[in-house]
């Protein structure tokens, strides 16, 4: 049939003429995709719906690959002469409905006499496509609630699946998130970063505010990495040393630098498994920590006066300007303010102690804040959680889809050329500014950083 032919054909015949031609390049020089193009142009053919061709050609495909697959278990083709002979026969087909990403879809199941024929393309039992699954993943993994995605595929697509179906479908990740959890991890992280985030998680007949502690790990390439989640109804330093302690167990050696907020008690909870780590206070944390006991309108005043501490070039010269704080007017007005500096000093200067480069990586915990931010806008709307594993799940699916975001960014930017398609990227994001970070860091740490630098 030409492309100037007056008759049109039906979704279903001209799904199964494209799937027939196989080949994207064959496609086009049959003709059959202009003719596509020509029935969807002129508004004689629908591209989604119930018998739109989106589906059709789902069918068609499938159908194509379940006779393949007979064909092959068989040993001979359909209307082959030979196959009076065969020990085995086709025996017509058996009707299935599959939910696929563009709805609901008829199959014709190809069947043999003998009954062994199993098929592999959509296995026994089986009532979804793998693409349907991915789909209800990553709306999940977007914050959405198993009865937003029931409600979702249902006005989209046509297709009615129970909430338990599809909790079920997204509890299949769990397998992923255990292996994830007690993945082996690098020897050295010359700086982590630790902090958490409040959820909302049922006890009992209670909903009870838990912590979500979460370590990020910046390797020797510059590239941060979440290292695990960990959940428990408060943040507190001896469940931090917990944490420290089965990173420890995964492979973590050694960590140069942990900078994290001022939990009393924090920096001898990491120091009891990296007896060589250098704790740093975020000092974004010490910011709002002096601020917290300031009225909202002296907040930007105080900050201004704050400064020149943390941009001191010495401790000698911070020491000087926190003084300089303490006896200013603001300082008299919020002595509390002046006191949060005071207590969490030792563990503020060691920053004063690096260069510009390394200051701006360990100044604040951004790396995880911002990352933090993002998942906090995920959760928001869920409510809560019907326990610890469930937070979890969802914190590790957003984090899998914020990473993979990132590695398709870095890699559209690289312009490598090579083809990336179908490969799953999970890394996280790059540090600014990191190899001469680096440089500083091998320069003050030669001996725990050269054995691991190729």
């Amino acid at each position: 049939m030409s492309m100037t032919d007056t008759r049109k054909l039906d979704a279903g015949t001209l799904a199964q003429r494209v799937a027939a031609v196989g080949d994207v390049e064959a496609l086009k020089s049959s003709g059959a995709f202009d003719e596509v193009m020509e029935q969807i142009d002129s508004g004689t053919l629908e591209i989604d719906g119930k018998n739109g061709f989106l589906g059709q050609m789902i069918k068609a495909v499938l159908e194509r690959g379940l006779q393949a697959e007979l064909t092959a278990e068989l040993g001979y083709e359909k209307g082959d002469a030979g196959a009076r002979l065969a020990a085995n026969s086709r025996n017509g087909s058996y009707p299935k409905t599959v939910a696929t990403i563009a709805g609901d879809v008829e199959l014709a199941i190809p069947r043999d006499r003998a009954g062994s024929f199993v098929p592999q393309l959509v296995p026994r039992g089986t009532r979804r496509t793998g693409g349907l699954d991915d789909m209800i993943i990553s709306l999940y993994a977007g914050g959405m609630t198993v009865r937003d995605i029931a409600h979702h595929l249902e006005a989209t697509i046509g297709t009615e699946l129970s909430r338990e179906t599809i909790s079920k479908i997204t509890d299949e990740v769990l397998d992923e998130v255990m292996a994830w959890q007690s993945w082996p991890l690098e020897p050295i992280y010359p700086i982590m970063y630790l902090d958490a985030i409040v959820v909302k998680i049922r006890d009992g007949h209670h909903v009870k505010n838990k912590a979500a502690h979460i370590a990020i790990g910046v390797d020797l390439e510059g590239i941060k990495h979440v290292l695990g989640i960990w959940i428990q109804e408060t943040e507190g330093a001896k469940f931090w040393a917990g944490v420290c302690s089965e990173l420890a167990n995964r492979g973590v050696k050694d960590v140069l630098i942990v900078c994290c907020d001022g939990l009393t008690g924090f920096p001898d909870a990491i120091q009891a498994t990296w007896a060589s780590a250098t704790v740093q206070t975020c000092v974004v944390h010490l910011i709002r920590a002096a601020n917290r006991f300031v009225s909202y309108g002296d907040r930007k005043q105080v900050s201004a006066c704050l400064r020149p501490i943390y941009t001191a070039p010495t401790i000698e010269a911070a020491l000087t300007a926190r003084e300089d704080f303490a006896a200013s007017a603001m300082g008299q007005k919020y002595p509390a303010a002046v006191k949060t500096w005071e207590s969490a000093w030792e563990q503020f200067i060691p920053f004063l102690a690096y260069p510009p480069a390394l200051r701006k990586i360990i100044y604040t915990t951004n790396a995880i804040e911002s990352l933090n931010y993002q998942l906090r806008k995920i959760i928001k709307n869920r409510g809560h959680f019907p326990n610890d594993q469930a937070a979890v799940k969802l914190l590790w699916l957003s984090i899998c889809n914020i990473e993979d975001k990132r590695a398709r960014e870095r890699m559209k930017k690289r312009k490598t050329g090579k083809d990336t398609q179908g490969v799953h990227l999970v890394e996280g994001a790059s540090t600014t500014g990191w190899n001469q970070a680096l440089g500083h860091l091998v320069m003050i740490y030669p001996e725990r950083l050269n054995a691991h630098l190729k």
